[in-house]
């Protein structure tokens, strides 16, 4: 039995074509297409096309109709709930019964229909039940309006760039948590909205896509400090984790965080000036503490400030999350359906050597 590794750190499971984070550049491409390159120029529907079909066109249509009969408001619950329900409502093929056509364009109804449920439990949580009217939805230009008409009624043209803007950065990371398990579930020849709602699942965990949701409140406390210096210190003397800092794969600044930087200060964040202060405060805190490590700014901190500049609130995030991570998903859970091998990993037995029952 080869080394355990604990959390299958450095583990290499797949070879993808699907997104490239440079680690030591501090890049992001998809499909070799950098990301800098993308923001602005191409809607995120465009970008779900790249990553899932290699071209913009025909990228992610608009959702068709679908009412979210109950909802809880919960808007992670709600989607893992209803995305799982499209299996039946839309008689679904399993995977390993479909070409890869008919995988691809099940993935383009799920993905769409994940991004109106998360509009629709989100009005659910804002105290409103009655539905948008589809005709007033499909008014919208691009995903990013749907999605807030489709919620609020109406489109902020600055609340649409910043979802559109934290859509594209969020899209695809390679291999994380909801990414491989959504690839699991694949393996076993599952159809796609069951892959989908797997990997939706695996988001819900503050550890992977709910900790913009803990940065706000440590802009609050920055904001409301008499030094930003010495809270920096009390949070960190005290045990408390920064929320926004370091990250597992890069070593130099997560290039997402650079790109969401300026987004929050073109679109005019009212949080820009102390998030920034912050930011700098707490990463030459961070060095002079740990020289060692490289603990730079990641895509988490500056997400919490695009976002807020949209009015998210903070218990949206993940959802809002999983609406990006929708193109990277179902990405992936194409390449693993090309692949065709079941995904299963082998355990190092720990446990106690033969003995009788009585023993027990």
């Amino acid at each position: 039995m080869s080394e355990v590794k604990s959390g299958l750190e450095g583990v290499v499971a797949f070879e993808t074509q699907i997104a490239e984070p440079d680690r030591e550049g501090g890049s992001l491409r998809y499909r070799g297409v950098d990301i800098e390159e993308l923001v602005g120029e191409v809607p995120f529907e465009a970008v779900w096309g790249l990553l899932v079909d290699e071209s913009f066109e025909p990228g992610l249509p608009p959702p068709q109709p679908f009412e979210l009969k109950s909802a809880s408001g919960k808007a992670m619950s709600d989607l893992q709930s209803a995305t799982a329900q499209l299996s039946a409502l839309w008689d679904l093929g399993q995977v390993i019964d479909i070409s890869d056509e008919q995988a691809r364009e099940d993935l383009r109804r799920v993905s769409a229909t994940m991004l109106s449920i998360v509009a629709q439990s989100a009005r659910f949580a804002d105290g409103e039940s009655t539905p948008v009217p589809e005709s007033t939805v499909r008014e919208g230009g691009s995903a990013a309006e749907r999605f807030l008409l489709e919620w609020r009624g109406e489109a902020d043209p600055k609340h649409a760039a910043a979802i559109d803007t934290y859509w594209i950065c969020t899209a695809e990371h390679g291999m994380n948590a909801s990414t491989f398990t959504g690839r699991v579930v694949t393996s076993t020849g599952a159809d796609c909205a069951a892959a989908l709602s797997a990997a939706v699942g695996a988001l819900s965990g503050p550890l992977h896509g709910g900790a913009p949701a803990r940065v706000l409140p440590l802009l609050d406390g920055a904001a409301a400090s008499d030094d930003v210096g010495d809270y920096v210190k009390n949070l960190l003397d005290s045990g408390e984790r920064l929320m926004g800092f370091g990250h597992r794969v890069y070593r130099a600044e997560d290039p997402r965080a650079r790109l969401l930087r300026r987004t929050a200060k073109d679109l005019g964040s009212p949080r820009f000036e102390i998030a920034e202060e912050l930011e700098t405060v707490a990463l030459a805190e961070l060095q002079a503490r740990k020289p060692d490590r490289v603990l730079a700014t990641n895509v988490e901190y500056w997400s919490a400030v695009v976002l807020d500049v949209a009015d998210i609130p903070g218990p949206l995030a993940p959802a809002m999350f999983a609406c990006s991570r929708t193109g990277g998903w179902s990405a992936h859970i194409l390449e693993q359906k090309r692949e065709g091998k079941l995904i299963r990993p082998s355990a190092k037995y720990v446990g106690p050597g033969p003995r009788p029952i009585d023993a027990v």
